[in-house]
């Protein structure tokens, strides 16, 4: 919009990307709070509610074709008392009103998600994503839609009401399971999970179901697990194909790194164009462990470029992760990333050429309006026998062509970055990055991973509790269920890659507020929201995996940790109720439950746990020793020997006069061990 632009609605003094790229709709928007909610009764109006992000394509055509139109506006600000929401700070909010899209429609809904809720509890009536402005492809205008909800909500309060209640009951209805006997929780699921993953394998491209194709980054971790417990070769060639195959597609970023959020096509061809940093964190964790158990170059390379691109594109000089890569540039999706073969000749010699455009396609018709979006066709053996060339050779003409159009690329106009430091999804990167940088021996990877966790500290952690957003100097929004889980997730990794008193120390006072704030302790499990928390029409509390894990998941596990490795019951205990309260869900539909199988699997086989005490020259030698390959049911943590008055049963594990590791599994704690050669035994 142009700066001479005569509206300015009440987002012009919010702090989110997305709201402040409202701001300047004729549209009277305002943000979610007490104001616009109390102008909404006393006015009678229903309201609209809109949920999106920035770094969404149709939310931004629905914006230019709709909220920028002064036409739609004014019916808008005629019937309705209009609210903007970004689902990246309120959570909470996009969960009730996506799960109340599933009720009313019998399907999933995304966004912009669009609710008619009434003024007096907030329940939604009416609830819809996209609308076009002119009426198409069996779809109502949007003008229409306005008009038609406003007419009804005049003229059928009773029968408004009478859906409501049902609404209301449905909604609190998913937040009561049966509660199963400790002894009850079994390994069956974990089988039934792989089974219903590989009948909904896609054994032509690659991951699950058809177009279009997310990466299920914790479907893919089940696999992983699975094979490295039972060895399973249809595990790990599910598991490896598709990694593959999403590294070798246009989902992955093939000169910069990272990948995009889904892809359009079964290929992995052409993804939809946005990167997520939630997305970014699962599947730089899980490349990395995939390099770890298979030692494949490929997984390696995409591990060490995803991260990359994260600390230079991703991370504030803060330290703090941003959140987003919009798809579009310049009002056009994909237009950074795409080039003519034209464009590309220009800047490599012939031989880099010939390299170049055999196997990112660039002598294939074009993929993407015209246009060709880098895309793996051929694999280096293949080329180096048809040019007659050494592996070595091509693999370097690659890397110099690679690095040359990179920089030409970085001259681009770059795509709108969303600079919202959220914690819960700087809590899912700081594990990959711990990760990463554990698997690939880098000390820089970890550091990155470490200045997160300090900006959190610093910024997003007031007064003993967590908050969700930071943007501009302002930290705001009570922090959420993930907020607190994914943050410990990260923190436990984290000191399994370098140990720092202060991390431990962090993740206690996380848990202690878990406990406290979010735990439904009657019935077992976590809510999202804390019990201070703004009163709305539904408390959500889920089990399922969406684009990213369950929260009640994650903190099943990372209590269970916690609790086996401070000694604390409490943990172990909390842990072991969240998988009793989630059994009949996750027992009806496993492969929808990955994150809580992973839980499942360390409280029914207690992981084995290792805390080396050593001078530093030692204790790196026989933590590389313990964390060898990928075992993801046994944790290592390597602790300064100059380290005391540790909490819990970690204050028993005193340091000597030589190395020594203290091995315990469940409740079981086994002598000390003190020379390499007793260490390697145990492990084996």
């Amino acid at each position: 919009m142009s700066t001479d632009n005569p509206y300015c609605n009440r987002l012009a003094n919010e702090t989110s990307p997305y709201l402040l790229q409202h701001a300047h709709n004729p549209v009277e928007w305002h943000p979610w709070g007490k104001e616009a909610l109390a102008l909404a009764r006393e006015q009678d109006k229903p309201i609209l509610l809109s949920i999106g992000y920035s770094a969404c394509h149709w939310c931004h055509v629905m914006a230019h074709e709709s909220f920028e139109d002064p036409a739609t506006a004014e019916i808008m600000n005629k019937f309705f008392i209009n609210i903007k929401v970004d689902r990246e700070e309120r959570p909470d909010l996009d969960k009730i009103y996506q799960h109340a899209h599933q009720l009313l429609n019998q399907r999933g809904g995304g966004w912009p998600l669009t609710a008619i809720i009434v003024p007096g509890d907030h329940t939604p009536f009416f609830v819809g994503t996209y609308f076009p402005k002119q009426a198409a492809h069996g779809m109502p205008s949007f003008t229409e839609v306005l008009q038609r909800v406003s007419d009804f909500y005049q003229q059928h309060r009773d029968e408004i009401e009478q859906q409501n209640m049902s609404m209301r009951d449905a909604l609190n209805t998913t937040l009561s399971h049966d509660i199963v006997a400790s002894e009850k929780l079994n390994e069956q699921p974990l089988d039934n999970s792989v089974q219903q993953l590989a009948s909904n394998f896609d054994r032509n491209f690659g991951g699950f179901g058809s177009a279009p194709k997310f990466p299920h980054p914790t479907n893919l971790e089940r696999l992983l697990r699975h094979h490295a417990k039972h060895a399973d070769e249809g595990s790990k060639n599910m598991l490896r194909f598709t990694l593959h195959a999403m590294a070798s597609g246009g989902i992955y970023d093939q000169l910069g790194g990272g990948f995009c959020r889904y892809s359009v096509d079964e290929r992995w061809m052409i993804p939809h164009f946005e990167k997520m940093l939630y997305d970014n964190g699962p599947l730089l964790a899980l490349y990395a462990d995939a390099f770890a158990a298979f030692a494949d170059p490929v997984f390696k390379r995409i591990t060490t470029e995803t991260a990359q691109w994260v600390m230079r594109e991703m991370q504030s000089a803060d330290g703090g992760y941003y959140s987003t890569l919009d798809a579009d540039s310049e009002d056009e999706e994909g237009l950074f990333y795409v080039w003519t073969p034209q464009q590309v000749k220009a800047l490599l010699d012939k031989n880099e050429y010939d390299i170049v455009s055999r196997i990112y396609g660039l002598d294939q018709p074009a993929n993407f309006e015209g246009h060709w979006h880098l895309h793996v066709y051929a694999n280096i053996q293949d080329i180096a026998k048809q040019i007659g060339i050494s592996h070595a050779e091509v693999q370097q003409q690659l890397n110099s062509a690679r690095n040359k159009l990179f920089n030409e690329r970085e001259k681009r106009i770059h795509p709108g970055r969303d600079e919202k430091i959220l914690t819960a999804w700087n809590g899912l990167m700081i594990k990959g990055m711990a990760i990463a940088g554990r698997r690939l021996g880098d000390n820089v990877i970890i550091s990155s991973a470490h200045k997160a966790v300090d900006f959190i500290k610093q910024h997003l952690f007031k007064d003993g509790r967590l908050l969700a957003s930071y943007k501009d100097g302002q930290a705001k929004h009570m922090a959420y269920l993930d907020d607190y889980a994914f943050l410990i997730d990260g923190l436990i990794e984290l000191l399994q890659s370098q140990w720092r008193n202060s991390d431990l120390e962090f993740a206690i006072e996380l848990a202690e507020c878990l406990l406290e704030y979010y735990e439904d302790k009657p019935q077992g499990g976590f809510y999202f929201t804390a019990n201070d928390h703004e009163q709305l029409v539904q408390r959500p509390k889920s089990t399922q995996d969406e684009a990213i894990p369950a929260g009640n998941a994650i903190a099943a596990s990372v209590l269970g940790k916690l609790g086996h490795l401070l000694g604390e019951l409490r943990y172990i205990t909390a842990a072991k109720k969240t998988l009793q309260w989630a059994w009949m869900q996750t027992s009806q539909a496993p492969y929808a439950h990955c994150a809580m199988l992973n839980a499942l699997e360390d409280y029914l086989t207690p992981q084995k746990i290792i805390v080396i005490r050593a001078s530093e020259d030692s204790l790196i030698h026989w933590q590389q020793t313990c964390q060898a390959g990928f075992k993801p049911q046994q944790l290592c943590f390597a602790i300064p020997e100059d380290v005391n008055n540790l909490p819990g049963l970690l204050n028993e594990k005193k340091a000597t006069d030589n190395p020594v590791a203290y091995i315990c599994e469940g409740l079981q704690c086994h002598p000390a061990i003190t020379t390499m050669d007793e260490l390697q035994t145990s492990l084996a």
